[in-house]
């Protein structure tokens, strides 16, 4: 049986791949685990030897595979090609950072030498999401392999084209067994996170997150989630009003609203909240809505008509409720053709809709305000989810202060909540168990192991 894949602009199918038979799921994690001695003992520079080797194949492939991932997404091309080149883009340099971050520390005190080494878990399953394809296959796949892992990748069922040309491509240079994709529905990642693999890594919604965490108690697997945000924004009454309104705008409709650090929730001071909605609206206006492959369009479709539906109806439920529509809120009620969800701006969004508590994951930007810092952090701060959060506002010495009260794993000021380089990414409260990237996300690949000598 195949899996096809859809255009979501278009509904047409863009290719298929074969279905991963639940039940041959155990022996590709067998096949994972005798190949992974070889790659080990291969050690890290060999390692990252072969694995450089891809990231001039990436940048030379950008346009076509990044066309793939616009079909496949829907994301605006420019954007699906600059995903791809980001595979290539530093990879020497990634590679160089992992080994740093995994190099063996001598510890030594009057009695004893200790040597602590960073061992590999063993066989690493990664379940990659839709929204960005190819980047979170490569954020997953990469320190795990060069951490001496061997990996078994399941890719989003949306999406199985575009991983599977980023895993061929790997595959070109890598040894046999050392990295395998398997495709499919729940079936599929239920027998691979019951399979006898070490560590699992997992992007997605905070539902799927909590039962893999369940399932892999069973046996004290390794974990590592990153889950759903509800990324606030909190704009002071210093802020530059443009400023944030186009930073607004840039960040909740991006990719239409499908990035776990989207900002969903907007938190003005009073005395500028008319200046903001009048801004922030007149940015919406401005992303034209369209096919990834038209060259105008700044905002592609929603993945399917399921998330459509979804967006739709807590827009539906947050006007019925009291929430002041700015823009795009007759969607909600005479929805358009296909997977399209225009730029939507509502006002006056009361803290209890669910609007405001659940993720959206959808082009819709929410405003509320408050009169002091105190409240603008107690607002922000609500609901279970802590991925990333930011503040505008001119002076920086009290932006930060409310910057750093936020609870949230990554916070920007002025910005966006990405770090600078060796910054991890990672999450607070219900959006993170476990983090990547940076030299503290690598290490989380290996296994800590300690050699203890008399001095």
């Amino acid at each position: 049986m195949d899996l096809v894949s859809y255009d979501p602009a278009t509904s047409e199918p863009v290719g298929a791949v074969p279905v991963t038979p639940a039940e041959d799921v155990a022996a590709i994690v067998g096949r994972a685990r005798e190949a992974m001695p070889a790659w080990r003992d291969l050690g890290a520079d060999a390692r990252a030897a072969l694995l450089v080797q891809a990231g001039p194949v990436f940048l030379a492939r950008a346009d076509a595979l990044g066309e793939l991932l616009s079909r496949e997404q829907g994301k605006p091309l420019r954007e699906g090609v600059g995903e791809v080149k980001s595979c290539g883009w530093g990879l020497r340099e990634e590679l160089d950072d992992i080994i740093a971050a995994l190099a063996p520390e001598t510890l030594e005190d009057k009695r004893t030498r200790t040597v602590l080494h960073r061992d590999p878990f063993g066989v690493c399953a990664a379940i990659t999401p839709w929204n960005f394809p190819i980047s979170m296959c490569a954020w997953m796949v990469i320190p795990a392999l060069m951490a001496g892992n061997t990996v078994v990748m399941k890719p989003s069922e949306e999406t199985p084209l575009i991983a599977q040309a980023y895993a061929d491509v790997l595959n070109e240079f890598l040894p046999q067994g050392v990295l395998q994709v398997v495709h499919g529905g729940d079936a599929v990642g239920k027998a691979l996170v019951a399979a006898e693999v070490d560590l699992i890594a997992f992007t997605g919604s905070r539902e799927a997150g909590s039962h893999i965490l369940a399932a892999a108690s069973k046996d004290l697997k390794r974990v590592m989630l990153e889950l759903g945000g509800k990324d606030a924004m909190v704009v002071l009454d210093d802020a530059d009003v443009s400023k944030a309104a186009r930073f607004a705008a840039r960040n909740s409709f991006r990719n239409c609203g499908q990035v776990c650090v989207s900002t969903e929730r907007i938190y003005v001071h009073e005395d500028i909240a008319p200046a903001f909605e009048e801004a922030l609206t007149a940015e919406a206006k401005g992303f034209v809505v369209g096919r990834g492959l038209d060259a105008a369009t700044k905002v592609g479709p929603m993945i399917n008509r399921h998330q459509k539906e979804h967006v739709l109806g807590q827009v539906r439920s947050a006007v019925a409720d009291g929430a002041r529509p700015l823009l795009g809120h007759e969607q909600a009620d005479s929805p358009e053709e296909g997977n399209f969800v225009r730029p939507i701006v509502l006002a006056d969004v009361g803290p209890d809709l669910d609007i405001m508590v659940r993720e959206t994951f959808g082009p819709v930007a929410c405003i509320d305000t408050f009169a002091t810092d105190d409240e603008a952090v107690a607002s922000a701060n609500r609901g279970i989810y802590g991925l990333g959060a930011v503040v505008f506002g001119g002076d920086l010495e009290r932006a930060a202060a409310v910057a750093r009260r936020l609870d949230a794993g990554m916070i920007g000021v002025n910005r966006g909540v990405g770090g600078a380089g060796g910054a991890p990414w990672v999450g607070a409260k219900q959006s993170g168990y476990g983090f990547h990237s940076g030299r503290d996300g690598h290490r989380q690949f290996a296994q800590v192991r300690i050699v203890s000598l008399p001095v």
